[in-house]
């Protein structure tokens, strides 16, 4: 791996929380991602599924782990089944995981290979009443591939019909979406390698530059500095591209007087950051750029304002859709009669904005959390409004990832990324 070990302090922690949500007598299993084919023998780069590695810290295929805190045998309420390594294997894919590494990266003392697998949950399974199974419930998901943890639940309902089932979902989407101090530092330096690569744009950009050379420099400084790829897939968007939500091409060149639009983060020991930032192409804003472009920064800073314990999600979204009407009646796109006449279930300013503002952010990019719930502290959001203008030719978003603190302001992740327009201006000038 490229990211420095990480506290085994951190997965102790979490299993012992996730234990304690457990049902009387139960038995919970999680495991690791497939290596995707492309064809021929071509395989997609390795993801750890983010479940195991939260609980874990195991970061490669073919692992499972089972958790068991009311096991009679106190060295089987904790095990990890791993791929057996050799040295023929180590000479072909390098170094996998020893039983002894397995303890030093996880704190998990029992390790067992695969092959060991079924014989040690036949003796589980006899000790147990339910199962806890792990399904997607994200509220983005849409997954139409079968999982090496879709395969496993089928055999184990197959092979063990008698027992009760539960969901390990609702656990985690509570337990995840609330970060450990350790996963906050992560997070920080996964914004600051994507502070890096902005800062080396912004040296870069003029006309004539690709959209696709400016990918190309932020993945190298963020491959120099230990982040193994981009969190997502990034959004470089010139000019009139940035009035597509989703745009990936990234394969226009940038001309003088537009603007560019760039979503980008940098992923650090597979947590996430997400920066937006739009500067200009030729190193200064026009006026009207320079107007919207503050409206929306404006909307950013009284939006992160509200993310405190206890704010609801969709009222946030609300208020938050008041302020940008706002801001649009003063840039003269909305009018008082289309905020008197808007349909209340698509708002007037919904013309311009029309996503939402914040989601929460760390193993995931869209990570997990319950949107119904109140928001808590240590929790992570982004904050990210945008005005899109197609008929003017451009569009800005601007995004920041916050902590929610308790009993103080919102913490800001990327407080050091340069934000402002006139620092922007003064940065690549």
């Amino acid at each position: 791996m490229k990211y420095q070990p990480i506290n085994s302090n951190l997965f102790v922690k979490n299993r012992k929380n996730f234990m304690a949500k457990m049902s009387e007598n139960s038995l919970a299993v999680f495991n690791s991602n497939d290596i995707y084919p492309v064809s021929a023998d071509s395989t997609l780069p390795f993801e750890q599924h983010r479940d195991i590695f939260y609980l874990s810290g195991v970061d490669q295929e073919e692992s499972i782990l089972v958790l068991f805190p009311d096991c009679p045998k106190p060295q089987y309420r904790e095990i990890l089944f791993l791929r057996e390594t050799n040295e023929h294997i180590a000479v072909w894919e390098g170094d996998k995981l020893t039983k002894e590494r397995a303890f030093e990266v996880s704190g998990v003392k029992t390790v067992f290979w695969l092959q060991d697998l079924e014989k040690v949950m036949s003796e589980l399974m006899s000790y147990a009443n339910t199962v806890y199974i792990n399904t997607n419930e994200h509220y983005r998901a849409n997954v139409e591939t079968e999982t090496r943890e879709d395969r496993f639940t089928k055999w184990l309902r197959n092979k063990y019909p008698a027992h009760s089932v539960a969901k390990s979902n609702p656990i985690l989407q509570r337990l995840r979406s609330v970060k450990d101090a350790i996963e906050i530092d992560l997070m920080q330096k996964a914004c600051d390698i994507t502070e890096k690569g902005f800062r080396r744009v912004l040296g870069f950009v003029k006309p004539g530059v690709w959209e696709y050379e400016i990918e190309a420099e932020y993945i190298h400084e963020f491959l120099r500095n230990r982040s193994k790829k981009f969190a997502y897939t990034p959004i470089i968007a010139s000019g009139n591209n940035a009035n597509v939500l989703h745009y990936i091409e990234n394969n226009n060149q940038c001309n003088s007087g537009d603007l560019i639009l760039m979503d980008v983060g940098a992923e650090y020991a597979n947590y996430s950051a997400d920066m937006t930032r739009t500067i200009p192409v030729s190193g200064k804003f026009t006026g009207r750029q320079k107007a919207v472009y503050n409206a929306v920064n404006k909307v950013k800073n009284e939006a992160t304002k509200m993310l405190v314990p206890g704010t609801i999600w969709a009222d946030y979204h609300v208020e938050v859709g008041k302020i940008m009407t706002d801001e649009l009646l003063g840039l003269g796109l909305l009018d008082k009669a289309d905020v008197q006449n808007e349909d209340p279930n698509w708002p007037a300013y919904k013309k311009y904005f029309m996503h939402g503002t914040s989601h929460h952010i760390g193993l995931d990019t869209h990570d997990y959390g319950l949107l119904h719930e109140p928001m808590q502290a240590n929790m992570v959001f982004t904050v990210e409004p945008g005005i899109y203008l197609p008929d003017e030719g451009f569009g800005i978003r601007l995004e920041d990832d916050v902590i929610i603190q308790e009993n103080e302001s919102p913490f800001n992740l990327m407080r050091n990324i340069p934000i402002e327009a006139d620092e922007i201006e003064d940065l690549m000038n």
